[in-house]
């Protein structure tokens, strides 16, 4: 990892719902924007013109899968180089996650998540996540950074700290880290871990970028909701960790109900100020240099870090257990042996939540045909249908799953869910009579 990283500054992260706002913001030298959601040839206005003024784009996928037992996908690499290069972005960024398990790896059915889960912190593993950063590295035009996540559950019989692992995987590949200090935060609340000693362990040396966002807890588990306001104990962490790096760039994560542009600038100034004062204790901290190559493994006289196991071996080991986790999570099958049964299902639930909201959105017309229905509907779906491909394909499976099913209802439901689903379900929208559409267009009146 030779070179200077980028000097990014203040961030925040592009919304369609916010974009009026963020060009309006001062002080904004970047902006991150979720990768799946742009499309390389149709660029939103808003990001056009920021670009135009010179403010940095970075694109940041969700859906990669670097912590999945298989290989990367090749189609979703290439799909987000076109977004880096079409972007002109000094980097890419990726999480340190597993979304979808099963398949021809483990024999058992394909799973998707929907969401980003932990993976465990093994040597299997390890080996895994390498040779996949490796894979992704070789395939983007610009350098990787990954992130760290947050989490509800804990895999038993972890070989390694978070540090550690975050250690080894920086020093075996070169790929530098986004650190999350929010997900430090949800991970100390969730799993007790300690978020001074991981910033004291990691290799800070490799840090690209940090994110800030907020949060919720409730029964004593920490939801990382990116929907609420930055806490203040997020802010301490980010505080420690600007005492003992000069972060090159912090960026405000929301992804839900957003405030005002007001309260935006105002977490943006708290921000601000939590890296100003860790700068002012940078000198009595023991701080790591800014950018440059990440150093290799300590000498303190303690054995070497053992040669990773085979690859294919240990993907079929960690395919099987990441099944068998999903599978529980998704689809109602046991509990792996060793888990928190009441975590996980607690992480059921969360997943469950985030598909019906995110069918929501992607789906609006939806909950607009089903009205108060669509919620209790869809959380009932969750418990007999995993999530098979994407949330563009839940949300036809869900409205297929009414139909052949009890029904949504009365007849008018009815009647608009089935057309809505004919429109969609085939390679392109039926063709309507003249007829019909002016039926539509009174009825509309």
């Amino acid at each position: 990892m030779a070179g200077q990283v980028a000097r990014l500054g203040t961030g925040i992260g592009w919304r369609p719902e916010i974009a009026d706002a963020v060009e309006e913001m001062p002080g904004i030298d970047w902006v991150e924007v979720v990768a799946e959601n742009v499309c390389p040839g149709h660029l939103p206005d808003s990001l056009t013109r920021l670009r135009e003024r010179g403010v940095t784009v970075v694109p940041h996928g969700v859906s990669l899968g670097l912590g999945d037992a298989d290989r990367p996908d090749g189609g979703r690499l290439a799909a987000l180089a076109e977004r880096a290069e079409a972007l002109g972005a000094p980097l890419v960024t990726e999480h340190i996650a597993f979304v979808r398990a099963g398949g021809a790896l483990t024999a058992s059915p394909r799973l998707e998540a929907g969401h980003l889960l932990p993976v465990p912190r093994t040597r299997d593993a390890l080996a895994v996540l390498c040779e996949n950063v490796r894979i992704a590295q070789e395939s983007l035009p610009v350098p990787l950074a990954v992130e760290n996540i947050a989490a509800l559950i804990s895999w038993p019989g972890d070989e390694m700290t978070e540090e550690q692992f975050l250690y080894e995987l920086a020093d075996r590949t070169g790929v530098r880290l986004l650190i999350d200090v929010a997900n430090l935060h949800t991970n100390h609340v969730n799993r007790g871990e300690d978020p001074a000693k991981a910033l004291a362990e990691l290799p800070l040396e490799a840090l690209a970028y940090v994110h800030v966002a907020g949060g919720f807890e409730r029964d004593g588990v920490w939801h990382d909701s990116h929907a609420h306001p930055v806490p203040r104990p997020v802010l301490d962490i980010l505080t420690d960790l600007a005492s003992r790096v000069r972060p090159p760039g912090v960026l405000l994560e929301r992804d839900e109900d957003f405030p005002g542009p007001g309260e935006l600038e105002r977490e943006l100034a708290d921000i601000g100020e939590a890296v100003r004062a860790g700068a002012g204790l940078r000198g009595t901290a023991s701080a790591a240099p800014d950018g440059g190559a990440l150093p290799g493994a300590p000498e303190d006289g303690g054995a070497a870090s053992p040669e990773p196991p085979p690859t294919e071996p240990a993907r079929l080991r960690l395919g099987l257990a990441q099944a068998a986790l999903l599978s529980a999570l998704v689809a109602g099958t046991p509990a792996p042996e060793g888990f928190d049964r009441a975590r996980l299902a607690v992480q059921a639930r969360a997943l469950a939540a985030k598909r019906a909201s995110v069918v929501a959105k992607v789906a609006p017309e939806l909950p607009e045909i089903l009205g108060s229905a669509y919620r209790p509907a869809f959380l009932a779906y969750t418990h007999a249908r995993p999530m098979r491909g994407g949330y563009r394909r839940d949300a036809l499976d869900f409205a297929e799953h009414l139909l052949l099913g009890t029904g949504p209802g009365d007849g008018r439901t009815e009647r608009a869910l089935r057309r809505w689903w004919l429109d969609r379900s085939g390679p392109a929208p039926r063709r309507r009579s003249r007829l019909a559409r002016v039926g539509r267009a009174l009825i509309r009146r």
